[in-house]
């Protein structure tokens, strides 16, 4: 009986470390997050209402956010000029 209350424990203690380890893990992914998201430099744009409602519908079709949009397509001007 005291032989299988000590397998017990020893699986316990091994799930306990392994829980430990995921824990571990998930508070360096958050951290390696939270600089990625550090990393990008924001910016303050004022557009003309046309010209958001047109990026707007755009994002929409290319089931982006206007945000996204905005960096993809900045993305591909710089893509194409440094192309030349």
């Amino acid at each position: 009986m005291e032989e299988k209350i000590e397998a017990k424990e020893e699986k316990l203690k091994a799930r306990l470390e392994s829980i430990k380890e995921m824990e571990q893990e998930v508070v360096q992914r958050e951290k390696a997050l939270k600089e990625k998201e550090k990393a990008k430099k924001q910016l303050l744009l004022r557009l003309s209402p046309s010209i958001w409602n047109e990026l707007a519908a755009w994002a929409e079709d290319d089931f982006r956010s206007i945000n996204g949009q905005i960096e993809y397509l900045l993305a591909e001007c710089v893509r194409k000029r440094k192309g030349k």
